[in-house]
This record gives C-alpha cells, sequence and structure tokens, in this order.
C-alpha cells in the first residue's frame, strides 16, 4: 500500500453517487495504469489518516444543500488539520447540483481544496468552468476560468458524467507524472 506510485482515492459519500462516480474513476485509471495502481476507500470506514501512505491522492466530496460538507467529510473535517500532505499530489472530484442548488454548486470542493493546499498538498487536476451554468461557487479557481477539481453534476447531467471522468484520468495520470 506504501509504493509511491500507488494512488489512493478516498471519497465520502450518502447516496451513492460519489461512490459511483469514484467506481467509474477506478475503472478508468484500472485501463489506464493497470488494476493494482489505485486503492478505493471509503472515509466512513476507513481513518482518514492512511492517506498518509500514499503521494497521489484522489477525493471524492459532495456538496450538500446550501454549500455544506457531506456527514461524512463533517465528521473527519478536523482531522485533517493534523494531517501533512506537503510532497502529496493531490486532485478532487465533486458533486453537486448546479440548477438545485446554483448559488453553491460545488462549494465543497472549493473547502477540500483549500484546506488540502494549506497542509502542503500539490493540487492537480483543475477542470474547465465552461458548459456549466450556476450564480456562485467556492470551488473556481481565482480567475473563474477554472474548478479546483472535476465539476459532476449527475442530477441534472448525468449524461455528461462517463465522458468527463475519461477525459479527467487521462489529465490527472499525465499531471500526476504516472
Amino acid at each position: 500500500m506504501s509504493e509511491t506510485k500507488t494512488i489512493g482515492l478516498f471519497y465520502g459519500s450518502s447516496t451513492c453517487y460519489t461512490e459511483m462516480a469514484g467506481e467509474k474513476i477506478c475503472k478508468t485509471l484500472h485501463n489506464l495504469l493497470g488494476e493494482e495502481r489505485v486503492d478505493f476507500f471509503n472515509i466512513a470506514d476507513t481513518p482518514i489518516i492512511q492517506t498518509q501512505f500514499y503521494d497521489y491522492l484522489i477525493f471524492g466530496i459532495p456538496t450538500w444543500d446550501y454549500g455544506e460538507l457531506q456527514e461524512d467529510w463533517e465528521e473527519i473535517w478536523d482531522e485533517l488539520d493534523s494531517l501533512d500532505f506537503s510532497g502529496k499530489k493531490i486532485a478532487i472530484y465533486g458533486l453537486g447540483d448546479q440548477v438545485g442548488y446554483p448559488e453553491w454548486f460545488l462549494d465543497a470542493m472549493g473547502y477540500l481544496h483549500s484546506k488540502l493546499v494549506h497542509r502542503g498538498a500539490t493540487p492537480c487536476g483543475y477542470w474547465p468552468r465552461a458548459g456549466y451554468v450556476f450564480e456562485a461557487s467556492k470551488a473556481l479557481t481565482p480567475d473563474e476560468q477554472y474548478f479546483v477539481g472535476l465539476a459532476l453534476d449527475d442530477e441534472t447531467e448525468f449524461q455528461l458524467s462517463d465522458a468527463r471522468i475519461q477525459q479527467w484520468c487521462t489529465q490527472i495520470v499525465d499531471e500526476f507524472g504516472l
């Protein structure tokens, strides 16, 4: 598990959409890198300190209601402050609803990105904002041209998720240097 070329994917999910997206990401990465290269963890079942065994990390986080953290992330949120992500490359995918919650689209992904970067992580996998329609998001880069990770909306754009996942996985493999 401590191989430097293995990716750890950690997600939190209440409705299974973030888990299903993670499974698709794992499958895509297996096709690109081989099946032994990605370990898959639900943060409800796995201590978040396990992230420290990986140099390459992917995090999956949905945004709930009015820009809130999903319950499993909320439970371990403060534990992240005690971890060192220096030297680790991270990529984040987030799920949100740009129609139902347009003022808070993917806010939780932005919160997680900020926390991990402040803990020393090197972010990868920024995703173009073009093609999304929402009012505000804390998951945008300062120039507002990119999301800080893969933006998925399985509520209103489910049909676009597979292609987005495929493209993003190719991008992060390159950015991770794998």
